[in-house]
């Protein structure tokens, strides 16, 4: 065998990505809401950041004056150029800035120290008020739980158990996993429970936990262990009363006669079917169906919230009836207004500080005004954005969602001069509060197709036309996807019977046999 070593030459090409690069791209891409959490955290841990107390007079949406690129969505385009083009060429012209952990020495001799604040006089402080309005988390299921099972009247051994299950139970409130499993896999502090033992104290948790239907094995005993409970609700009479249903005890026996023998049947909506077997009438059908739409399929739902933040519109939408036009301005008074410390700018440039620490507040002054400029880019490339939306789906604005034209991203980076991925980074996760309600921007852009007439239909808009035939059909005789092809070519819209299907799926419209009313 023979080593050896060579020499050789190689041509190539390769993108790096600076790190101050990535982060522009994560600021233009992030929605109101995050980039306020994200400028907080920033100032906490940047010595050279500080916010800007200077009151801002501006009282209303801006004007001509104020944002010249709100006529057309091109005005100032030079000036205001592409972040991403800006930093190519940088790193292009220094190369080894790609590999620095720290931002390229840009930083100015004066650094940007303009007013920057949103926030009026007497208002209170953006990250105090942020922080006061913030809802607290919600406790997790299993400590809920186990504070409930904590106050059980149980037999020690009953309570261990017990609480082994509740650590076994799902984000729904379910224990699917057998019991059978769960004894096999009991630590040895439990003294090796059999099936026998964790059913008696699966019992004693579905009687004391609430709300009931914790600790259901299905959906049937899921929703019976919600009837049992029924039959002990004092309330339950008066309510079922204002609602016409007058025998609760009637009702509650039909109920479960629905869950126990024809489960299967009732998700199907067989109705006609369950009468024949059952015996009972459509009518007492009906009002135990009424009685069991109150009932939850995933009952712990109700004690842990879901992460359902509000939304936080990135920019507002009004009309201007004396120019006929929709107008747009950014929603971000909130965001804290930051600017560079003056101290620490000079301090930079004091030779009679140690090197070390100049070169520790370089560091920060350049990271600072970094995120300052990607903040004002984010402002500027996302209203651009919004005023070519505006001009191109001036119908929806006018008409709703059916008015709907095809949008490709394309089409509005080539208008913008910029690239697609930064029109697709500037809409991702963003709203827009309209005339018509609070609506994401990401879905004004689709594709689309032309109608008979030749008009022009995105497919969101076909979506809207959907649901509306499906709206105005009659329950009773609901249409199928074949009749609701023909219905939309009766208006112009020819698509496919899958199609149809699909967009019905994603509307969360279920088929005719579903929609029935008997």
């Amino acid at each position: 065998m023979r080593f050896d070593t060579s020499q050789s030459m190689k041509l190539g090409q390769q993108m790096k990505l600076a790190p101050r690069m990535i982060q522009s791209m994560e600021i233009l891409q992030m929605p109101l809401a995050e980039l306020q959490e994200r400028t907080e955290q920033e100032l906490e841990s940047n010595i050279a950041l500080e916010l800007d107390a200077q009151p801002d007079i501006r009282l209303d949406p801006p004007n001509e004056q104020d944002q010249p690129a709100r006529e057309d969505g091109t005005a100032d385009s030079r000036a205001e150029e592409d972040a991403f083009s800006r930093l190519d060429d940088y790193v292009h012209d220094n190369p080894d800035a790609a590999d620095n952990d720290f931002s390229p020495p840009s930083y100015r001799d004066d650094y940007d120290t303009r007013p920057r604040s949103t926030r009026l006089d007497g208002e209170p402080d953006a990250k105090s008020e942020a922080m006061a309005n913030t809802p607290a988390r919600s406790e997790p299921l299993a400590e809920q739980l186990l504070r409930q099972w904590s106050l059980a009247e149980v037999d020690p051994r009953t309570h261990q158990l017990g609480a082994y299950l509740i650590e076994k139970l799902e984000d729904d409130g379910y224990l699917r996993t057998p019991l059978e499993e769960i004894a096999r896999e009991a630590p040895r502090h439990l003294g090796s429970p059999t099936a026998r033992d964790l059913e008696r104290a699966l019992v004693a948790m579905q009687f004391f936990l609430e709300p009931a239907g914790i600790g259901a094995r299905d959906a049937r005993e899921c929703l019976l262990l919600q009837l049992d409970a029924l039959e002990d609700d004092e309330t339950w009479d008066e309510e079922t009363d204002e609602s016409g249903v007058d025998d609760k005890t009637r009702i509650l026996h039909a109920a479960r006669t629905l869950v126990e023998d024809h489960l299967d049947d009732l998700m199907n909506n067989r109705l006609p079917k369950i009468a024949e077997k059952s015996g009972l009438g459509l009518d007492k059908i009906k009002q135990a169906l009424q009685l069991l739409r109150r009932l939850s399929l995933a009952p712990a739902r109700r004690l842990v919230a879901e992460d359902n933040r509000p939304i936080t519109p990135d920019a507002i939408i009004e009309y201007d009836q004396d120019n006929d036009r929709y107008i747009a301005y950014l929603n971000d008074r909130r965001l804290p207004n930051l600017q560079i410390n003056r101290e620490y700018a000079l301090i930079s440039r004091d030779r009679t500080v140690e090197k070390k620490d100049r070169d520790f507040i370089k560091t920060n002054l350049s990271n600072a005004q970094w995120l300052i400029d990607a903040v004002e880019q984010r402002r500027s490339t996302l209203l651009r954005v919004i005023n070519v939306v505006l001009d191109a789906q001036r119908d929806y604005f006018d008409y709703g969602p059916q008015a709907l034209k095809p949008l490709p991203m394309t089409l509005v980076a080539e208008q913008l001069g910029v690239h697609v991925a930064t029109v697709s980074r500037a809409v991702s996760g963003k709203h827009l509060m309209t005339p018509r309600g609070v609506v994401p921007l990401r879905s004004f852009f689709s594709g689309g197709m032309q109608t008979d007439d030749g008009e022009d239909l995105s497919y969101d808009a076909i979506k809207a036309a959907l649901k509306e035939v499906i709206d105005a059909e009659d329950k009773k005789k609901p249409l199928s996807d074949d009749a609701l092809v023909k219905e939309l070519k009766s208006r112009g819209i020819e698509i496919a019977r899958r199609t149809v299907a699909k967009y019905r799926s994603q509307l969360g419209i279920p088929t005719a046999r579903l929609r029935k009313n008997f």
